[in-house]
């Protein structure tokens, strides 16, 4: 069963080749998206050297590192479950011998290699050389934040899963979709850091998984976060990967039960 697994992972590999028209744009998207905030925290910057906590050198290099980790995270598996559940094809997936949040947890993550071999590698070092990005240079601060770079994957896919299982309950959940993208993407800290939050906000940040996924693995690569800070902050994602866990099976559990297909 776990070669099958692997299988999965392999396929959506070789299936991301397929696009490589989408896979070049998206280079040149993100780095986009990195100079224009780049110049935006400049502009906010002026004369000052720190703000929230960051330096002007630290904020470039979370800019940076923050929307390549995204291309690696970043996938559509609540799309492709609701999409799956609209159309009936999720009613085959159960009688087939493997678990169907897995094998969607493997395409994502074959999606995801293929984004970190082929796109945040490749970007991060058009970004080196186009900004004024730096790279740490203490080997334990790689290490962890590859780990986390992981944990920021199944965390994500864990929120977007629990997102697409959500269509087993509603006929269509395109809005929340949407609303939970917005969610992340601004709670994670990818748009603006945590620490410039208001006070109450940042606060209640804390108790949320959406800093596990961005803010914490940047924090931690830029200098921000070392030595037994990165335990820490490595603790709060293995916790909230195993609290996402609960909901998921939950959910899994009772949709089995109330499979009802639209049109299909």
């Amino acid at each position: 069963m776990l070669s099958a697994y692997l299988d999965f992972i392999r396929i959506r590999f070789l299936m991301m080749l397929a696009y490589r028209v989408n896979y070049y744009s998206g280079i040149l998207i993100y780095t986009l998206n990195i100079g224009v905030y780049y110049f935006t925290w400049q502009a906010i910057y002026g004369s000052q050297t720190v703000l929230g906590g960051f330096t002007v050198d630290q904020m470039t290099t979370y800019v940076a590192v923050s929307w390549m980790a995204r291309a690696f995270y970043f996938n559509n598996l609540d799309r492709e479950i609701a999409n799956d559940i609209r159309d009936g094809s999720v009613a085959i997936q159960f009688i087939r011998p493997y678990n169907y949040v897995i094998v969607k947890m493997m395409q994502g993550l074959g999606e995801g290699l293929f984004r970190l071999i082929l796109f945040m590698g490749p970007g991060m070092i058009i970004a080196c050389i186009l900004f004024p990005v730096k790279l740490p240079t203490d080997p334990a601060a790689w290490t962890a934040f590859l780990f986390m770079l992981l944990m920021s994957f199944l965390i994500n896919s864990q929120i977007n899963i629990f997102t697409g299982l959500l269509s087993f309950f509603v006929e269509n959940n395109e809005g929340m979709m949407r609303m939970k993208r917005v969610l992340v993407d601004l709670f994670s800290g990818v748009i603006v850091p945590i620490t410039l939050f208001p006070g109450w906000l940042s606060g209640i940040m804390k108790f949320l998984p959406f800093q596990a996924i961005t803010f914490l693995p940047s924090s931690v690569f830029t200098g921000r976060i070392q030595g037994v800070g990165i335990w820490h902050v490595l603790g709060i994602q293995l916790l909230w990967f195993a609290i996402l866990i609960i909901p998921i099976l939950l959910m899994w559990r009772q949709a089995r039960h109330r499979l009802f297909v639209q049109g299909g």
